[in-house]
């Protein structure tokens, strides 16, 4: 899984994210890695996906706050797929903080 850095045009589509990820960050969109893109003001992602037969476009807009980026302007970032869960959750990927933590085992 694979972030793309910087922000993007959220108005594109499959094509146009695919088109990104060849030219623009020097990767194979055909490759079944997953792309994930961010809008300029950052409650929008979309993820583009091919999983062998065809293109997959997922969005998710976030309704309070923002999703967290990496802060270099450009290039991509790998992701474990834990870390991709914590970002769509809104939920500051790179230093995830616990809500409930048992106290005891019995």
């Amino acid at each position: 899984m694979w972030i793309a850095m910087g922000h993007t045009d959220m108005r594109k589509g499959m094509q146009g994210l695919a088109l990104i990820v060849q030219q623009g960050l020097g990767r194979d969109p055909h490759s079944g890695d997953l792309f994930v893109f961010r809008g300029r003001g950052g409650a929008l992602v979309k993820i583009i996906w091919h999983d062998g037969v065809g293109m997959s476009l997922y969005a998710k807009r976030i309704e309070r706050g923002r999703f967290i980026w990496p802060s270099a302007a450009q290039g991509v970032v790998s992701l474990t797929a834990s870390q991709l869960a914590c970002l769509l959750d809104g939920v500051d990927w790179r230093n995830p903080q616990y809500s409930w933590r048992p106290r005891s085992a019995g």
